[in-house]
């Protein structure tokens, strides 16, 4: 081993150096991102972050004020249980992580010992000042396991800001009970890589969701009461009963009316002015039951609810008719709240979200129900993110939903706003995008980007060596039971057949306009040729480096290699962002440029699917950005077509409208937006030590 060599598998393995010990990866592996530094930079250490370094005996510290919440891990072999590493740690106060943010108490609202809700109203202070780079978190197409998205997010952070001596936030999707209790486990990361406390980020959080579910339904209930009351009465006296006179017998418009009278075109401003013909215009939504589009919602997965009649009761006349649930994180609300840069504008977002439309085709929305504001009341607190803290005490802002399969999939405008601010110039803000890069990239960079009118610098694509053998032909990986032999011994050709999956991610972002840079999630049964194979066919299909990551085994020092790569990525992005897809084409037009990017030769439509698309057209709504629903497993509408199938057509079965939000909906095949439980859900691990209080089997 040379000299350059040496220093620098020193710098990658200093903190835990044992002379007796192999390292836990191939050196070669980690020299690209040093070796390509300028000769000046080459000559002189690599930087190193002193104050999370602790010898058995003192704390040393480069910095003359170190941080009080940045720590060393313990770091032990073989990796123990997710929640078993998140109870050894005992997390800072999140006083402390705020005051490191610079966030001063009026800034924020305590949830706990843990918690805090960060106020917007740090936006409005911070306004003048520069951001950070910004960077995102998308992956290859995934096996049913995952490939470590969310804990390659947490490790590069922890290594930004725990080694690299960088101000780093990361922005996190809050996890949804469904999957915590059904198959892929919490979303807090995983390893030496988590976000802590690991059972309060995964369970309830600050109740946001929850939020969500409870505005949800409201909206749903006001629906079908406004249908019930609508049948049984005259126009006058529904009339007179949404504007009943006061003490003094006199009527007046609530401040929310008025929306509805403004959209109708009616200028009078007392009830009494209106002539009867105005007053059926203004009391009688006529809904058309068959149009609705709105669903109950529920944060659970149960399969039983995706159809269901409602009004069987017999009090409800007769008024039965079918819809079904979704799991709460595909609401509109909660795109809504993904998507929206204030109260006010959250407030205007919530009462224009069209629930379906009158029997003259006419949209309604949560303002004509009278709704929107007692809705905004409901999201008022969940509007602000929730800051928390990785395992080696790096600043986390929670917020927003998963799902990128059934809905937007990406953490919120507000909360990359508030970190791009905190951070400043030089700071990063790292921010995942759900599932693979197929849907989650593309909606963070065409929805949520055209939107807050942020640019990333970078995207990272997380993969596997597992999940390239399966694209690579392997055979099927099911949660729930053991990996086949074919991904626990090496078989480099397997690998390679399978990149073909990773350089159409790697094309398909670079297009964007930002640097790619491929992160190897490394198993410890992965072999040096397996991840030379990977790294050689990330540079040929165009990543600005490719590196081999450990952060699940050893944190933050795991993944330096990577930070260094992204750093120069962000540092040397040359192109502004580009979109798949200008708005003011038509729906069909924007569905197809989506579909050529999956590999489609063309998209075929269902009769309900054009039917939907023709009457949002003339709705006035054909400018809004594409939000497809398509399964995570493939590029294709079919789970089982592996690596980058082509050729085939994309069928979309229906299409919604989310105007609130501001997108347009499209459901691809059979994708259903109300997940199932498996046979043996996460939840048969999941219990309570009733002697200590702790969560264990939570993962």
């Amino acid at each position: 081993m040379g000299l350059l060599q040496f220093e620098t598998y020193i710098h990658r393995n200093w903190s835990q150096f044992d002379p007796n010990r192999p390292p836990a990866f191939p050196v070669t592996t980690s020299l690209s991102v040093y070796c390509s530094l300028p000769t000046e930079r080459r000559n002189q250490p690599l930087p190193r972050n002193k104050r999370v370094y602790q010898s058995n005996k003192k704390k040393k510290t480069m910095s003359s004020s170190p941080s009080k919440t940045l720590r060393k891990l313990e770091v032990v072999s073989p990796v123990p249980a997710d929640i078993d590493i998140a109870n050894s740690v005992e997390p800072s106060h999140i006083s402390q992580i705020a005051e490191d943010l610079n966030l001063k108490p009026a800034h924020y609202d305590l949830y706990g010992k843990y918690k805090a809700k960060v106020l917007l109203s740090v936006v409005d202070e911070l306004q003048g000042s520069s951001d950070g780079y910004y960077v995102v978190v998308g992956g290859i197409t995934p096996t049913p396991l995952g490939e470590g998205k969310s804990t390659t997010t947490v490790g590069l952070c922890q290594a930004l800001g725990a080694f690299l001596d960088k101000k780093v936030v990361t922005c996190l999707r809050q996890p949804s009970q469904g999957p915590t209790f059904g198959i892929k486990g919490g979303a807090a990361g995983g390893g030496y890589s988590q976000v802590i406390p690991m059972d309060e980020f995964n369970l309830h959080m600050t109740g946001d969701i929850h939020a969500i579910t409870a505005a949800n339904n409201l909206l749903a209930a006001a629906i079908d009461t406004r249908i019930f009351h609508e049948s049984s009465q005259s126009d006058k006296a529904l009339f007179n009963r949404l504007c009943p006179p006061n003490k003094e017998g006199k009527r007046k418009f609530s401040d929310i009316m008025f929306r509805r009278l403004k959209k109708l075109g009616i200028t009078k401003t007392t009830p009494e002015d209106l002539t009867p013909e105005e007053a059926k215009r203004f009391a009688r939504l006529d809904i058309d039951p068959e149009s609705i589009t709105w669903r109950r919602v529920m944060d659970v997965n149960d399969r039983f609810l995706r159809k269901i009649s409602i009004g069987e009761g017999p009090d409800e006349k007769g008024m039965v008719r079918e819809t079904g649930f979704d799991i709460s994180v595909a609401s509109e609300i909660m795109a809504v709240l993904a998507l929206t840069t204030s109260l006010s504008d959250m407030r205007e977002r919530l009462g224009k979200m069209v629930v379906g439309n009158s029997r003259a085709g006419e949209p309604v929305t949560a303002d004509d129900l009278g709704v929107g504001g007692a809705l905004t009341v409901l999201m008022k607190d969940a509007i602000n993110p929730t800051l928390m803290q990785t395992l080696e005490g790096t600043p986390v802002l929670v917020h927003a939903g998963p799902f990128a399969n059934i809905a937007h999939g990406n953490s919120s405008v507000v909360a990359d706003k508030i970190a791009l601010k905190l951070v400043g110039p030089g700071g990063f803000v790292v921010t995942e995008a759900g599932f693979g890069a197929d849907i989650g990239t593309e909606k963070f960079m065409n929805i949520k980007c055209r939107y807050s009118g942020l640019t990333p610098q970078c995207a990272i694509i997380v993969a596997t060596i597992r999940a390239l053998k399966m694209h690579g032909g392997g055979p099927d990986v099911v949660a729930g039971k053991p990996l086949d032999r074919a991904y626990t011994t090496e078989n480099v050709a397997l690998v390679e057949a399978g990149c073909i999956n990773l350089a159409r991610h790697v094309a398909n972002t670079k297009a964007y306009g930002v640097n790619v840079v491929v992160a190897v999630n490394m198993f410890s049964t992965d072999t040096e040729a397996e991840l030379n194979a990977v790294r050689d066919a990330a540079l040929a299909a165009g990543a600005f480096d490719a590196v081999v990551c450990t952060h699940h085994a050893h944190g933050g020092k795991g993944a330096v290699d990577l930070g260094l790569a992204v750093q120069r990525a962000c540092e040397n992005v040359n192109q502004p962002l580009k979109f798949l897809y200008p708005l003011d084409i038509g729906i069909k037009d924007k569905i197809e440029a989506i579909a050529k990017s999956y590999g489609a030769s063309g998209v075929e439509y269902s009769e309900l699917a054009e039917k939907q698309i023709e009457m949002y057209t003339k709705q006035g709504f054909s400018g809004l950005p594409i939000c497809m629903a398509k399964t995570q497993y493939s590029f294709s509408h079919n789970a089982a077509s592996k690596g980058a199938p082509s050729g085939f057509m994309l069928p979309i079965r229906d299409v919604r409208a989310s105007i609130g939000a501001g997108f347009i909906y499209p459901l691809v095949g059979t994708m259903s937006t109300m997940p199932g439980l498996p046979t043996r859900p996460c939840f048969y691990e999941i219990d309570l030590d009733t002697a200590t209080g702790k969560v264990i089997g939570l993962s």
